[in-house]
């Protein structure tokens, strides 16, 4: 029989590892959860996300633990030499008047904030990690009109939240649109793929590291265990 603190240990390893898969455990009264098809090495996406996120997003909330050029970089915002296009950051990404090497802050500080919804807009740099990218994908597709509130919406997944639709704007035009309910659908994957990418920049980089780590492991391995033969033959 394993032991408590043996299965406890075992048991806070094995959850970060399902929590990169997806993996959630449901809350009591959750509803259920559209699952995001994240894909970190979509381009595209992310650059979309990005923009839409400094367009819609941050005069709000910002990303504090990133800087524009490290986000141009990991995102494919550079030239053939692999050279960041700083002005088309500048002109596109950038609306605090801040410099390429800032982290991305708010305009908004937080006396202002918390005078016009009652609490400061949180920093979004951890968002998609501690909430998960399938409750942040649900979430901003589920506002609804509620005049009973100082916004005139309210969201099933996140009931009573301060922040108003945003979004709304783009959701009526999209929806004006051919297909339009699966554009506006793709647009929030877009962000939330890039809110994905802000809560672990690294992340592609660490899976690709990891694949070598664990081939040198399995090579090791072998060496060690050939050298625990030698060395063991003549003990009996």
């Amino acid at each position: 029989m394993i032991k408590p603190k043996i299965f406890l240990s075992l048991l806070f390893l094995i959850l970060p590892i399902l929590g990169g898969t997806g993996f959630a455990i449901a809350e009591e009264g959750e509803i259920p959860l559209d699952k995001a098809p994240i894909d970190l090495t979509d381009l595209p996406s992310l650059q979309r996300g990005a923009k839409l996120f400094m367009n819609m997003c941050s005069g709000c909330h910002s990303l504090k633990y990133i800087r524009y050029s490290t986000m141009a970089k990991d995102i494919g915002i550079v030239d053939a030499k692999g050279q960041i296009l700083e002005q088309v950051i500048k002109d596109n990404l950038i609306f605090n008047g801040g410099k390429i090497t800032d982290t991305i802050q708010t305009a908004m500080n937080k006396a202002e904030g918390e005078a016009w919804f009652g609490i400061a807009p949180p920093d979004l740099s951890l968002v998609a990690r501690s909430r998960g990218a399938d409750w942040l994908y649900t979430y901003l597709r589920s506002f609804y009109l509620d005049a009973k509130k100082p916004w005139g919406v309210n969201n099933t997944v996140f009931p009573d939240v301060a922040m108003p639709d945003v979004l709304f704007n783009l959701r009526s035009r999209l929806y004006a649109e051919k297909e339009g309910k699966e554009k506006f659908d793709g647009a929030i994957l877009d962000i939330v793929n890039f809110l994905q990418y802000a809560g672990e920049p690294i992340q592609q980089t660490r899976k690709q590291l990891g694949i070598w780590v664990l081939l040198f492991l399995a090579i090791f391995f072998v060496f060690a265990y050939l050298l625990k033969r030698e060395y063991w033959k003549d003990v009996h």
